[in-house]
């Protein structure tokens, strides 16, 4: 029997991808790459072609060894790593260290863990491609030498320790570039006038002031606000045109990386990191039990930048919508999504791999972040090969004394895509946005031209224009992928890296320069102006495509960089002297109790605290409140609830993270707890108070305040309502829009 050997880039595919290819192929994983450049040494032979110095990975001697013994004994080879460039270049890795001629080893890609696909893949191998590898080694030696050679020139000059990145600095400029944005900016005052009104049939509705004479105008001052209003104010409202129209509302096209990222941060919160693990593990096998057959992988690659989709998917959808929803939700020809010039194209959009397995049907199979990235991700493929919505606009100009005011509405007169995707609360048709301003989904009252409607109030209120908004991750993989900065493989490393270097922190949602990244982009737009600048970035990654391409060798992008980038290193290296640039403090107003010093605020792995600004000679540090103020760990105010292990009473205390219970028994007992929220619902077994609490997993229920002493407790939302069968508590399950009974015996059941 024929010994097939499958080398995989991840343990978490061999289960699914070793059921579809049965007892001929042993499967395995080589779990990421298996050689790098060196971390103590450049790794890099400039002088000679650009030669790269690879190493085996320290801790993968055991794993290599095997690798090896497998490949010894096996009939065939094949490396079955991630269908992209970095997943190429592991191949290739493989393949040098394993020594194994081209015949026996072959290179195979899937774009979906389906059994056709691995299947299909198999019966096709090839050689490894060996452009796609020259192009992961420039990204590769392009960054080492950055990194490298431009890090010593931070330590000369701000700090120890500090490391440049080629497109992380840039990501790092573009943040400090928004808070100086925000910094700078001078608001501007505007005004708006609404009236309410009401048609002769008594129906309300609200109208804008647009401008004079039909023409638009702006009001930009209370003087201009009260002149309209007097000159309004003994006039008529009268009607002076309606006008109405259908607007066709395409479907969003499937997601990309970037746009997978944007939308699960918008729709869930999600940081880029946690999507693209969520969305790795749908890709690479579910177990749905037996029910579906195993495990199965869910979605198609989800590093792609291409809106492309196979024929084959196609009629699969096209088929399901028929079926599902009817012929009049497919459109009338297939729909087709351009894909962008600066675009790889390597790889399908993301998409479902089996439309078939609807979100619903295979919900208890998923974890609830699981569930909901592959729902968005189902949802939104079959909305993009599904018909136009269709909407009924209508738009009301409305004259008083030579002043227009308008009244806009709209209403849905065919769902189409929105039966599946409803998306119009967040990103409404631009074309439509632009003309119409609605502001909700809701029908203008009938009205004829020349009518005289009734004036309810009409009110002018002040504004001044905001700042702009600081970068979530979102807009900020946006912004990248507008300026071709980075790649759909990129995107989450570039956000990790800032951030654990220290160059940006997290405000909330948004991401914020901290100083030290303020001073390094500042020295390297002064000394390093090619490498943080965006059209240079956005070249070299053209430049990496074309490599890919086979069009241009890498010694001759690499070359063509260098000329300039060692020009600047040794200016830089003239110019810049220890000490030259320091790194702002923001001071507080609290003093060290150890030195009597005014303590600066730090940046640290759970946010920022306050540090004596003597170290390494006074090493105080204290604890930071949210809003900014030192916790009081000292203070503290006695409760009734009593500690759960040893049974003295809770207090009150200050932390990080505001107020939470900590035994009064400590040392000796270190128990702590959130802090609980009472309510007015009444414990039904004593009497006292409920109260909500969190577990360590910050997941919340709701108990007796005197617990332990009573031990009512429930995940579920307690209420006041009183079961009509025993008169016991009725409890809505947070997932239903049902009342149950506490008491399950009785059973009792009422639907909300």
């Amino acid at each position: 029997m024929a010994h097939n050997l499958v080398i995989l880039e991840s343990p978490g595919k061999i289960g699914a991808v070793k059921n579809y290819l049965g007892s001929n192929y042993k499967v395995i994983a080589s779990v990421g790459h298996v050689r790098d450049l060196p971390k103590s040494t450049l790794g890099i032979d400039i002088d000679n072609h650009f030669e790269p110095h690879y190493i085996n990975i320290r801790g993968k001697g055991d794993l290599i060894k095997n690798l090896k013994k497998e490949a010894k004994n096996a009939d065939k080879i094949f490396f079955a790593t991630d269908p992209d460039r970095e997943g190429e270049a592991i191949s290739w890795h493989l393949s040098e260290i394993l020594g194994e001629d081209a015949k026996k080893a072959k290179r195979v890609t899937f774009n979906e863990i389906t059994k056709s696909a691995i299947k299909e893949a198999i019966k096709h191998p090839r050689n490894i491609n060996m452009d796609l590898v020259n192009s992961q080694q420039a990204r590769r030696i392009l960054d080492r030498i950055v990194g490298y050679q431009i890090s010593p020139f931070l330590w000369k000059t701000i700090k120890s320790g500090l490391s440049a990145g080629r497109v992380q600095s840039v990501a790092t400029k573009i943040i400090v570039e928004r808070e100086e944005e925000i910094r700078s900016f001078v608001p501007n005052e505007y005004w708006t006038i609404s009236a309410k009104l009401k048609t002769s049939k008594n129906r309300n509705f609200n109208a804008s002031f647009y401008g004079k004479n039909g023409k638009k105008s702006k009001i930009s001052n209370k003087v201009q606000a009260d002149k309209i209003l007097a000159d309004i104010q003994n006039g008529e409202y009268v009607v002076s045109s309606i006008k109405t129209n259908v607007r066709a509302r395409s479907p969003q096209p499937p997601f990309i990386t970037s746009t997978l990222q944007q939308e699960a941060s918008k729709k869930y919160g999600f940081q880029s990191q946690r999507t693209m693990k969520i969305a790795q593990e749908l890709y690479e096998g579910i177990n749905l039990g037996a029910e579906f057959g195993g495990t199965h992988g869910l979605i198609t690659y989800m590093r792609t930048d291409s809106l492309r989709i196979s024929k084959d998917a196609q009629a699969v959808a096209k088929d399901f919508i028929i079926s599902k929803y009817g012929e009049n939700f497919y459109p009338e020809t297939t729909r087709q999504y351009k894909v962008k010039s600066n675009a790889q194209d390597a790889h399908e959009a993301i998409r479902p791999s089996k439309i078939d397995l609807e979100p619903s049907m295979i919900k208890k199979y998923l974890t609830a972040d699981q569930y909901k990235l592959y729902k968005l991700i189902w949802e939104r493929f079959i909305a993009s090969q599904m018909s136009s919505t269709l909407i009924d606009t209508v738009v009301v100009d409305i004259q008083n004394n030579g002043y227009t005011f308008k009244a806009h509405g709209y209403t849905i007169s065919f769902q189409g895509y929105l039966i599946v995707f409803d998306d119009t609360t967040e990103n409404y048709d631009s074309e439509i946005e632009d003309q119409y301003n609605f502001e909700n989904n809701s029908k203008i009252p009938n009205m004829s031209v020349n009518e005289v409607l009734i004036n309810k109030s009409t009110e002018a209120s002040q504004h001044f224009t905001e700042p702009p908004f600081r970068y979530d991750e979102a807009s900020l993989i946006k912004f990248l992928e507008e300026k071709g900065i980075g790649r759909p493989s990129t995107y989450t490393p570039i956000i990790t890296v800032i951030i654990s270097r220290g160059y940006v922190m997290r405000e909330g949602k948004f991401l914020a320069p901290t100083p030290l990244g303020e001073v390094t982009t500042k020295v390297m737009s002064e000394h390093f102006p090619d490498i943080v600048d965006y059209e240079f970035t956005a070249t070299m990654e053209e430049n990496l495509d074309i490599i890919e391409n086979g069009k241009v060798s890498i010694e001759n992008v690499l070359s063509e960089f260098y000329v300039g980038f060692a020009k600047q290193l040794e200016k830089a290296g003239e110019l810049l002297n220890k000490g030259d640039v320091e790194v702002p403090v923001e001071e507080t107003d609290i003093v060290c109790d150890l030195c009597g010093s005014k303590m600066v605020i730090k940046n640290g792995k759970f946010g920022k605290f306050a540090a004596c600004p003597n170290y390494p000679k006074c090493k105080n540090t204290k604890t930071l409140t949210k809003d900014g103020k030192e916790a009081n760990a000292n203070s503290s105010e006695k409760t009734d609830i009593v500690c759960e292990l040893c049974g003295a009473n809770m207090l009150v205390k200050q932390g990080r993270y505001g107020d939470f219970y900590a035994c009064s028994n400590y040392p000796a007992c270190k128990h702590t707890m959130a802090k609980d929220t009472k309510t007015d619902l009444k414990c039904p077994d004593c009497g006292a108070n409920i109260v909500t609490k969190f577990t360590k997993g910050k997941k919340q229920f709701y108990s007796c305040s005197k617990f332990p002493t009573c031990k009512f407790s429930t995940w579920d939302i307690p209420t006041d309502k009183k079961c009509p069968q025993c008169s016991n508590m009725l409890i809505r399950r947070k997932t239903k829009n049902a009342y149950y009974c506490r008491n399950e015996k009785c059973g009792y059941k009422i639907e909300e």
